[in-house]
């Protein structure tokens, strides 16, 4: 298993904005080969920003770099850099990559 994270600092006036950005954004990940799951979660505030991070799961590494190839990466992409988004973030997504070295599942939940 691979999860692939990218923590975003947004500037704490345009939380709203940014939320509905990516509530209404199309994925583009539903039915793509290793594609597991997808959350965006809600971090901590700081005096100058608020932390997100994205937060995918992958089956293997391989196809998560499948995915950074694929017409449906560029799709998902594709209005990344649009001016109107300006001052939205501080800075640039901070991309971190993990290979799972261990799972702990909840016995009672698991099938």
């Amino acid at each position: 298993m691979y999860i692939a994270m990218n923590r975003f600092r947004v500037n704490p006036e345009r939380v709203e904005e940014f939320e509905q950005i990516w509530l209404e954004r199309e994925t583009h990940l539903q039915g793509l080969p290793g594609f597991e799951a997808f959350h965006m979660l809600r971090g901590p505030e700081r005096e100058d920003h608020v932390l997100y991070a994205s937060h995918t799961v992958w089956r293997s590494r391989e196809d998560f770099e499948a995915w950074t190839r694929s017409e449906a990466f560029r799709k998902a992409h594709a209005s990344a850099g649009q001016s109107k988004r300006e001052g939205l973030y501080l800075g640039p997504p901070n991309f971190e990559g993990f290979e799972v070295i261990q799972t702990v599942d909840n016995e009672e939940t698991t099938p």
